[in-house]
């Protein structure tokens, strides 16, 4: 499986961005996926996750302001961002799992697959 995300950027706080994950590989309906983000000096943080059941999850710093809609046709995964907050700048990376049925959003920074990850920077 191999994730390739995009659309991180510059943005005011309060502002909203939407990030994008393309996944290759036929499995993509049977996986849990998730987002995760990592700032500077800090620890990997789960941010969204959806299982092979559509069941969402999202961590409490983000509760609200967050969504990870997902489209099986078209192999994405995205993550909608809104109030952005200076607090929420990180690398954001896509992450999977075709062998897992459901998911936490605490397990996401160890899903087997990731992508390269992209930044996102509030100010």
């Amino acid at each position: 499986v191999q994730l390739v995300e995009s659309g991180g950027g510059s943005v005011q706080a309060g502002g909203s961005l939407r990030l994008s994950c393309e996944a290759s590989g036929d499995t993509y309906g049977r996986m849990s996926m998730g987002w995760f983000r990592q700032a500077p000096g800090k620890e990997r943080e789960g941010v969204a996750c959806i299982d092979m059941y559509g069941n969402a999850g999202f961590a409490d710093s983000v509760k609200g302001r967050f969504t990870i809609p997902k489209d099986n046709a078209k192999n994405a995964l995205s993550l909608q961002m809104r109030s952005l907050k200076p607090e929420d700048t990180a690398m954001y990376y896509c992450a999977a799992d075709p062998g897992l049925d459901y998911i936490g959003v605490g397990s996401v920074p160890t899903l087997r697959y990731r992508g390269q990850g992209t930044q996102v920077t509030v100010s």
